[in-house]
């Protein structure tokens, strides 16, 4: 974070500080936390309330980690500087307007918003690795995209910084528009509407409305990066003064690719922008992250990027996160497609695909999944519908996780024309101790789930990848 006094927080944060003779204190490039586990010397820390604890509970702890401050809902008894507010996460917020309004005040700070049902994290990822070529450049770490995970990384940014990244996720109708007004983005990135979360949302013309939300506000100078795949996407460039740059797997796109091919050591297409044809090679396993890589190429190209230079980067990343698309070598030969952070209809088939475009004529395609959470009243429909995906891609061996997947082991069971085998079981363990006794040399073994699940862990036992 810029430097800013204690007076100056207070009255960006619009609290009382308890001890007016803190105020003139600096507090130069800290960072902010809301978890006192990771408070050190100098710091902020948010005591926030949550639905299952109060981090009013935890201030003693951040001060001893070394937090300087503390913003709090009611006085602590602590000592250290304190500044009380109405709504911790409100406060939050306005911090972050504070911080970010200063920084652009310079007049060089550019924001990209990123938004869509999937593929946010590997999108933002993909950005950061051509914006930091170019120039300091603040992304969240993870899947900091919520009302207090977008905050605090908007408060990453310093006065050197060139670039701010953020991701802006949605569990319903505002959301998106309740973090633009905390920092307006020059370009607005909408990915794709898809079934993620549609529990929450309902059905997807609401999921539809709550992500046009990154593009209506946008202003005429700002830029709207539109999937022109996703026919609901590409109807929200009526929606914004914005001018709009689009992207997609057909020529119509003003950036779009062809020649696709996805393979064990990653996927090459050819890029289509500009007049110009050119290769790409990423190191990013499955087909699916090519729309990812044209979001971030149309982004960067927004912003002044050369796409040559965007394809240079792009090209360098390994992976597209922890636990997303992971390719991993395990013992004896295995290798695990390790992609259970996260989950939704849409990603779950299209590593599916992935995982039966990858394995070789004479290697076995084996699928371990678990449940796909957040879908509400589509839930029994969109396992079911996994079940027969799995059939007609024809893997080899499936074993199904948990009570809430057993749609997909009982669909895939009832397919007749299929010649593979379903096994469901109870827990992780069981599943562990199964492919413990079934797997071998050669196998491909892909590990799908919502992160509730706790599949991701299971990858990297299969893996033997120890952190």
């Amino acid at each position: 974070m810029i430097e800013l006094s204690i007076a100056e927080i207070a009255t960006a944060v619009g609290g009382t500080l308890i001890d007016e003779t803190m105020g003139q204190r600096r507090l130069p490039g800290v960072a902010v936390q809301t978890d006192s586990r990771l408070n050190t010397a100098g710091s902020i820390f948010f005591a926030l309330r949550g639905e299952l604890t109060d981090g009013h509970l935890f201030a003693h702890s951040a001060v001893e980690n070394g937090a300087a401050l503390v913003i709090a809902e009611h006085p602590l008894d602590i000592d250290v500087a304190q500044i009380i507010v109405g709504d911790g996460v409100h406060a939050l917020q306005a911090l972050a307007r504070a911080v970010v309004a200063k920084v652009r005040d310079r007049g060089d700070l550019k924001v990209v918003a990123v938004t869509g049902s999937n593929g946010k994290t590997t999108t933002k990822n993909m950005l950061r690795s051509i914006l930091e070529l170019d120039g300091e450049t603040v992304a969240p770490q993870g899947s900091f995209n919520n009302d207090v995970g977008a905050p605090i990384t908007m408060l990453g940014v310093t006065e050197e910084t060139r670039y701010l990244v953020v991701e802006m996720g949605a569990d319903g109708v505002g959301d998106i528009t309740r973090l633009q007004s905390i920092v307006m983005p020059d370009v607005g990135i909408v990915l794709m509407v898809g079934l993620a979360h549609i529990g929450k949302f309902g059905d997807a013309a609401a999921t539809a409305r709550a992500k046009s939300e990154m593009v209506t506000a946008l202003p005429s100078q700002a830029t709207a990066v539109l999937n022109y795949d996703d026919s609901r996407v590409k109807a929200m460039g009526q929606q914004t003064a914005a001018a709009v740059s689009s992207f997609g797997l057909d020529s119509s796109a003003d950036v779009w690719a062809d020649e696709v091919e996805a393979t064990a050591r990653g996927t090459a297409f050819s890029l289509h922008v500009g007049g110009e044809v050119i290769p790409v090679q990423l190191r990013i396993l499955g087909e699916h992250h090519v729309t990812n890589a044209l979001a971030a190429i149309t982004a960067a190209r927004a912003l002044g990027i050369d796409p040559h230079r965007s394809v240079a980067a792009l090209e360098s990343v390994e992976r597209a996160e922890r636990w997303r698309m992971e390719l991993l070598a395990g013992p004896g030969g295995v290798t695990v497609i390790n992609d259970a952070y996260n989950a939704s209809p849409d990603s779950m088939a299209a590593a599916l695909k992935t995982l039966v475009q990858v394995v070789g004529p004479e290697n076995r395609s084996v699928a371990v999944l678990g449940e796909i959470a957040e879908l509400g009243d589509y839930a029994n429909e969109e396992h079911d519908r996994i079940g027969r995906l799995i059939v007609r891609l024809n893997v080899q061996k499936l074993i199904v996780v948990g009570h809430a997947a057993r749609h997909i082991h009982n669909a895939a069971g009832l397919e007749g024309s299929w010649d593979g085998e379903s096994v469901l079981v109870d827990n992780v363990e069981e599943a562990y101790a199964l492919l413990r006794e079934e797997l071998r040399e050669g196998d491909v073994v892909l590990v799908k789930s919502s992160n509730s699940a706790g599949l991701r862990h299971l990858g990297d036992r299969i893996a033997g990848v120890t952190a």
